[in-house]
């Protein structure tokens, strides 16, 4: 196959999922003047999208981040479509789907044979190994993770997951992408969670065992670590942040790769996704909203 398509000609950019993540991405992009697609599988999940994207971008003109016309022009450059064809001349696909693997799997089939030969995929997950979802395509060399933190639009930090058969081309085409859009990229081997995720969960999850075992209240742990050791939000806090469930699964796939106790998720995890307390998103978490 021929080498990927420089990182100056990734105008084109297409976005598979319309959720907090994906919105988060579109927004990234377009606020550096990247024309974006973003695909979902409802009108009803793009009109979200849609508010939420505009409405960050509100948030950013008050706040002196933006200015009008900045934020119009970003908003422009963001299409919606309920049509993977609407995908079809993106240069870059970003799949930005919940954590599920056939999910995942059936979107990487579906864009390989939908895209240019010399178009990357890469996967937002936070935990999928990027090699067996690459093995859905015809094009390992030009897949890899393109892990994004929450809110995208805002996080500095983008992790490029660079799997087996990643060319070192599309390495440096997603680096120097990265760069572009104002994001400072890191490199990680294609292991469950990561660098982040993998030093972040167990954390985490110490917090939701001590919050489990009564050995302290959620606003002590949480008032311990933002003022004991600086962090900008308390353990349980973030949890709620990042979704309950989003962290479940993260947890069962650390678990299942390594198997090492810190890294499965407690009883009351599993019991409050159950409930659906998933946290910010669902109203009630730790804490309610």
């Amino acid at each position: 196959m021929s080498a990927p398509a420089a990182a100056a000609s990734l105008d084109r950019v297409a976005v598979i999922g319309g959720g907090f993540m994906g919105s988060g991405i579109a927004e990234a992009l377009a606020r550096a003047g990247i024309d974006v697609t973003v695909v979902d599988v409802s009108e009803q999940a793009l009109d979200a999208a849609r508010a939420g994207i505009s409405m960050s971008l509100n948030r950013a003109v008050a706040g002196s981040k933006l200015d009008a016309a900045q934020a119009a022009a970003a908003l422009a450059r963001i299409t919606t479509s309920t049509s993977m064809e609407a995908a079809r001349d993106a240069d870059l696909a970003i799949e930005a789907a919940p954590e599920s693997l056939e999910l995942k799997l059936d979107i990487f089939r579906r864009l390989d044979e939908l895209l240019g030969p010399e178009a990357i995929i890469a996967s937002n997950t936070s935990s999928i190994p990027i090699a067996e979802l690459a093995s859905a395509t015809g094009r390992a060399e030009r897949v890899l993770g393109l892990h994004f933190f929450s809110p995208a639009a805002v996080m500095k930090l983008v992790e490029i997951v660079v799997a087996l058969d990643t060319s070192d081309q599309t390495v440096a085409t997603a680096k120097a992408f990265a760069e572009r859009i104002g994001k400072t990229a890191i490199h990680t081997k294609d292991r469950s969670g990561f660098v982040v995720n993998m030093l972040l969960v167990p954390y985490l999850m110490a917090a939701v065992r001590m919050y489990e075992d009564g050995f302290a209240s959620r606003e002590d742990i949480d008032t311990g670590m933002k003022l004991g050791c600086g962090h900008p939000m308390g353990p349980l806090a973030l949890c709620d942040f990042i979704g309950l469930d989003v962290l479940y699964a993260v947890c069962d796939s650390l678990y299942e790769e390594f198997k090492q106790p810190e890294y499965a998720p407690p009883p009351l995890l599993k019991r409050m996704v159950a409930s659906g307390r998933l946290g910010r998103k669902s109203g009630k978490g730790f804490y309610e909203y």
